[in-house]
Parts: C-alpha cells; sequence; structure tokens
C-alpha cells in the first residue's frame, strides 16, 4: 500500500546552542564577498572547464551538467538576469591550539534549504527560555529570517525580467518532504502580488515549451524566474528529466541558479579555490574580500593523477581520522571518514576514479550537551556539535551586480555519532545561536 501522507514537525534541539559571536560576525562580513565569487566564477568559463576537466571524465553527473552548460553557451544565452541564492557553511575548529577558528565546510549554491524553516525557529527557542524563567536570554536572540532575503532577491530578479503576467516558478520534487520550508518564501512573494507555480521536472517536459523568443512557457504561463528546489543529485534526473533542465537553460527565464552557478558550488571548485593566487585571479583588485574568504578555508587537497595526488592519498590512508573525503554531490550523507574513508581510498588509490573526490582536513568542533527533538525519536541529552549557514543572495543584470545582501542564517546541530549529514538526510536538527 502506498505511504500513509503523515505530517512531521522538523527536527529541533531543545535548546538554542552557544555560538562564539566574533566567529559568527565574521560569518556574516564574508558573505557579500563569496557572493562575488561565486558569481565570478560562473562567468569564467575556462576557470570551470579547466576545474572540471578530471572531475567530468570520471564522474557522469558532473559531465552531463557541464554538456548543458557547454551547450546553452554555444547557442548564446537568453537569459540576462542572475539570480544567486546560495549558503556558506561553517563549523568552527577547536583543534589547533589558540581560540576557535571559523573554517567553511562547503558552499550551496543549489537548493540550499531552510531560509523558511530557520525563519520560525527563534520564536520557537524564545518560547523555551521563556517557560524556563530566562526571559532576559530570550530577548538576546537575534531576529532573523531569511526567507524574506531569499523572496527579495527572486522578486527583484522577477521584476527585472519585466513581464507583470510572467510567474515565479519552484521545481520541485516528485515527493517533497521539506515543503513548508519552500512554502515560507512563497507566501512572501505572494504577499508581493507576484504569482507561484509549483512543478515538477515531469512537468516541465511534458507542458514546457521555448517561443520564439526563448521565453518559457509552461501551462501555457510565461514563466520570469524558476527557483529550484531540486536537481542537484543523480537520482534526481532520468532522461526526460535531463532534456526538461535543457530546455529550461535554454529559456530566458531567470535560473536559480543557471547551470555555471550549480558548477561554481561542486567540491572540485572548492578544492581549486584554495590553490595560492586563485582567489587573486577570480577577484581582481579586490584583496580584502580575498583575504577575508582565505581566513575561512580549511586545508583541501587535490586527489589529481600525478605526484602531488599519490602524496595525499598516501598520507590519508595511514592517517584516515585526520581527514574527510567528499564526492562531488550536494544534500548530505556522503561524505566518508575513518575506516570507511581508508578503504575507499586503497580501493581508488592507483585509478582515475579518485579524482571525483577531494580531501579536506577534518575540524574538530567543541561538542556541547543539548536535547534533540526529532518525530518517534526518544529525548534524551546528546553531545552535540554545531554547523552555521549563512544565506546569500544576489542579482546580476547583465554585467551589473544590482543586489548583493546578507539574507540571514542557519543553525543545525547533531549528535557526535552522526559524522556526516543534514537536516534532510534526517541526521542534524534545526536550531538557533545564542551568542557568547
Amino acid at each position: 500500500p502506498p505511504p500513509l501522507q503523515v505530517v512531521s514537525y522538523a527536527p529541533f534541539t531543545l535548546l538554542p546552542s552557544a555560538v562564539p559571536r566574533a566567529l559568527f560576525e565574521q560569518a556574516y562580513a564574508v558573505q557579500q564577498d563569496f557572493n562575488l565569487l561565486v558569481d565570478a566564477i560562473s562567468r569564467d568559463q575556462e576557470f570551470l572547464e579547466r576545474t572540471l576537466a578530471s572531475t567530468i571524465k570520471v564522474d557522469d553527473f558532473t559531465a552531463q551538467l557541464f554538456r548543458i552548460h557547454q551547450q546553452v553557451l554555444e547557442e548564446g544565452l537568453a537569459q540576462s538576469v542572475f539570480l544567486g541564492i546560495n549558503r556558506s557553511d561553517y563549523m568552527f575548529d577547536c583543534g589547533v591550539a589558540g581560540p576557535p577558528a571559523l573554517k567553511q565546510i562547503e558552499i550551496n549554491t543549489i537548493a540550499a534549504s531552510f531560509g523558511g524553516l530557520a525563519s520560525r525557529t527563534t520564536t520557537v527557542h524564545g518560547h523555551v527560555l521563556r517557560v524556563l524563567g530566562m526571559s532576559e536570554e530570550a530577548a538576546r536572540l537575534l531576529p532573523n529570517n531569511p526567507a524574506r532575503g531569499l523572496a527579495l532577491g527572486i522578486a527583484k530578479a522577477w521584476e527585472l525580467y519585466g513581464s507583470p503576467s510572467a510567474v515565479v516558478m519552484f521545481l520541485v520534487e516528485e515527493v517533497q518532504r521539506n515543503i513548508f520550508d519552500q512554502r515560507c518564501v512563497e507566501n512572501e512573494l505572494w504577499n508581493r502580488n507576484i504569482r507561484v507555480i509549483r512543478r515538477r521536472f515531469r512537468d516541465v517536459f511534458e507542458q514546457g515549451s521555448l517561443d520564439g523568443d526563448r521565453r518559457l512557457h509552461v501551462d501555457g504561463q510565461e514563466v520570469a524566474v524558476v527557483y529550484y528546489r531540486e536537481g542537484y543529485v543523480p537520482k534526481n534526473y532520468d532522461q526526460q528529466n535531463w532534456e526538461a533542465r535543457l530546455l529550461l537553460e535554454r529559456s530566458r527565464a531567470v535560473k536559480c541558479p543557471d547551470i555555471a552557478t550549480q558548477l561554481a558550488g561542486t567540491k572540485k571548485v572548492q578544492q581549486e579555490l584554495s590553490r595560492p593566487g586563485m582567489l587573486e585571479k577570480l577577484l581582481p583588485g579586490r584583496s580584502e574580500a580575498v583575504a577575508r574568504i582565505r581566513a575561512t578555508f580549511a586545508g583541501l587537497y587535490s586527489l589529481d593523477v600525478g605526484e602531488e595526488g599519490d602524496k595525499i592519498a598516501a598520507a590519508a590512508i595511514a592517517n584516515p581520522d585526520r581527514f574527510v573525503l567528499k564526492p562531488q554531490r550536494e544534500g548530505g550523507g556522503n561524505n566518508l571518514y575513518g575506516e570507511e574513508l581508508r578503504q575507499v581510498l586503497e580501493r581508488i588509490k592507483d585509478s582515475p576514479e579518485r579524482t571525483s573526490y577531494i580531501l579536506m582536513d577534518k575540524i574538530q568542533p567543541q561538542p556541547a550537551i543539548n536535547y534533540l527533538l526529532r518525530a518517534r525519536s526518544p529525548l534524551k541529552a546528546s553531545k552535540c556539535i554545531s554547523e552555521l549557514g549563512i544565506f546569500g543572495v544576489y542579482v546580476r543584470h547583465g554585467k551589473e551586480l544590482v543586489l548583493n545582501e546578507v539574507a540571514g542564517h542557519l543553525l543545525r546541530t547533531k549528535a557526535v555519532e552522526h559524522a556526516d549529514g543534514g537536516v534532510a538526510a534526517g541526521v542534524a536538527v534545526l536550531d538557533t545561536p545564542y551568542l557568547v
């Protein structure tokens, strides 16, 4: 029988978690720099081609995205307004002597989620603190409304597209577990009198078309903005869905993200950015931005074929607990640690397949005790670690950046025994930072 349609609450911590104020402020201060960087990468065809050359030989998914990217460029871009919604994720590294340091885990450039639910979490934790008789502490929780910030970006892109009767299309999965998160953003748009439709790749394949100006029509409605909340993992695609994706990318509609920006979010690009001199090339004349960005980088290592790759692979096999092995995947639950990392590297160390992974220093956060409230899960005190995400939104019109904003934050917390995985993967839960 089909599964029952059960609505469950999003998991969250009972109490807000302590976050060092200086690191929180550092993460906010660097977000506009990261917005500029992602935009610069997405426009640098040569950089993307060179950086992903080894990856697309061994990773079919990245290769397929890259083929669409090339096809769209050869045809000539119809799109003139570009919208980026990204989320840069950090942990607080206490591994070395000295104060904790802010270290970037990754930047998500497609379907960066929880902007909606994060807009609701502060209220929940404020209520809990007041019930506990801690009203002064409750008053110190920061206001946070990423949903509004994300909607402002979508609204700006919609406005610049310049067709008042056109709609915003949320591209969503067949089965949508995280629908309420999306509804928060959607309702912000309705409040601005911007019509929103929700469609799947399948609907685009069946009902989507381009007119002579390459304007996108779905179900007879012109689409101004396509906001992807799916399409970031291989299982999102079959042959039809790839065709639908190509149709969307060829259109004049503002894609959030366009395919070049999705490619800018790959792990391989992240690793390439940590090479000396690379940020300076991408952001010429912006030495302060470069310094702020570089300060957040953890050690990242290439496993490309050659001596450098051989060396680092051998080091990781000898010392697996120092590293994390990351494939080119979004969505949590894909990273390899410890013994598993060692086994996989042993297997692929002499094959070109290793170039589809990057190796990163393992960050050592300081655990704290909290209670994780998850449906059908016993309530107990757990040793937890937190990850801070900062939402960034930018809009480019032609060559001009017309919007570059920080939209808010997200704190996710998980029990230390779960090395990897986000909220959607069922491991992390929503939290609120309490600045100390």
